[in-house]
């Protein structure tokens, strides 16, 4: 129990088309598996959200609709400053049906195919996926181990953004797999070695509401230089990506256009999902109290596996991340095999954890746990996967 929110009730997801429970084998091989995998959470929405969907199933009528509203509009700028103390102009805002598309469109704005779009890695996998199939060169700029934490070589980054071929950076703010928060001081070099080179930032935030609550979130409008976009959702914080919808801001009146254009003319794209609309309304509207509540039981979860994994296995040292759900948990220090832990994994213990590799190379030998869910199925997870890791000997 979190507040007078109860994240510790289990809900039962199976036969609900969920693609975490009732999917598990397009990604496995194995159905009827207890999952940690796709990043959604297993709790049921802030009640504010499930009384304004209410309402609005209750008038019964879903015809075409729209988002460029003030009920709307001004509800995401308020959550940007409350938030994040960040001042929003609304002509800014653009919407469309999730993150990884809108990111897909301002790739193919911002770039021709051959050219090369600089990601951090390990990276989220829709990533490699949605570049590779736009035809645009991945360029890699592995993170690196910095005690508990992660860093990125500036001086390494230079020498990539100054390559004649990268158009673009992709940024992930808060980092999906490591969950890193960038500092100002990242961010703002960042952006000036963007700025420098000329190079294009699209930074998908999609996890900035997720960090723990003694961590900052600074959007990438803080420091921007050069040309950029952010696009962001409702969908990972409040627990409803099945809804769609997210939205993002786009500076340049331009790019903007281009970007709206496309979507309408090209995709067909033109209006949105009412009900991803009103939640979006009331997650920023009534949310807030929720949401905290949330990430005091995530916090909460995420020590509670570190003390248990520690336990079990001393010489990991694991430490929670800043931000997200997600536990990256580098198993390299066991020793032992990728493949063979999955086997173990999804055989014998009927679990599914993602496999770091993943997420690129420099994600091979972690684990990424899915820690948002009751704690009764997290405590069953670990001690799943501790039992795995002991069948191989370690």
């Amino acid at each position: 129990m979190s507040d007078h929110f109860n994240f510790d009730q289990p809900i039962d997801r199976r036969g609900s088309y969920c693609t975490q429970w009732d999917f598990v084998a397009d990604r496995f091989g194995v159905p009827d598996l207890l999952p940690f995998t796709i990043s959604d959470m297993d709790f049921a929405v802030a009640p504010a959200i499930r009384a304004a969907l209410q309402q609005r199933l209750d008038h019964g009528v879903f015809g075409y609709s729209r988002w460029q509203h003030n009920n709307f509009l001004s509800a995401v700028c308020n959550w940007m400053q409350t938030r994040f103390n960040a001042t929003l102009d609304a002509c800014a805002l653009v919407y469309a049906p999730s993150v990884i598309y809108m990111v897909a469109q301002m790739v193919r704005l911002w770039s021709d195919p051959g050219d090369e779009v600089l990601i951090h890695t390990p990276a989220y996998d829709a990533f490699y996926a949605l570049l590779t199939a736009s035809q645009r060169r991945v360029l890699t700029q592995p993170l690196q181990r910095d005690g508990h934490g992660w860093c990125c070589d500036m001086q390494a980054l230079a020498q990539q953004l100054a390559r004649p071929g990268c158009k673009v950076m992709l940024l992930c703010s808060p980092h999906n797999p490591t969950g890193k928060v960038w500092t100002r001081e990242e961010l703002t070099q960042m952006a000036a070695l963007c700025a420098r080179y000329q190079v294009r930032v699209i930074s998908d935030e999609i996890h900035m509401d997720m960090v723990m609550p003694d961590v900052v979130h600074l959007p990438w409008s803080e420091v921007a230089r050069s040309d950029w976009a952010l696009f962001t959702s409702a969908s990972k914080s409040f627990n409803v990506p099945a809804l769609t919808g997210a939205w993002g801001i786009i500076p340049d009146a331009g790019d903007r256009q281009a970007f709206l254009r496309q979507i309408k003319a090209a995709d067909g794209l033109s209006s949105p999902a009412v009900l991803a609309v009103a939640a979006h309304i009331a997650a920023y509207r009534h949310g807030a109290p929720w949401l905290d509540a949330l990430r005091r039981y995530l916090q909460a979860n995420m020590q509670w596996i570190a003390e248990r994994l520690n336990g079990a296995f001393p010489q990991l040292s694991w430490q929670p991340p800043q931000a997200t759900y997600l536990a990256w948990i580098d198993l390299n220090p066991l020793g032992v095999d990728e493949a063979a832990l999955q086997q173990q994994l999804i055989h014998q213990q009927k679990v599914a954890m993602m496999p770091g590799s993943t997420y690129g190379e420099a994600g091979r030998g972690y684990l990424r746990l899915n820690a948002g869910c009751p704690r009764s199925k997290l405590e069953e997870g670990v001690s799943r996967l501790i039992a795995a890791l002991h069948a191989l000997g370690v």
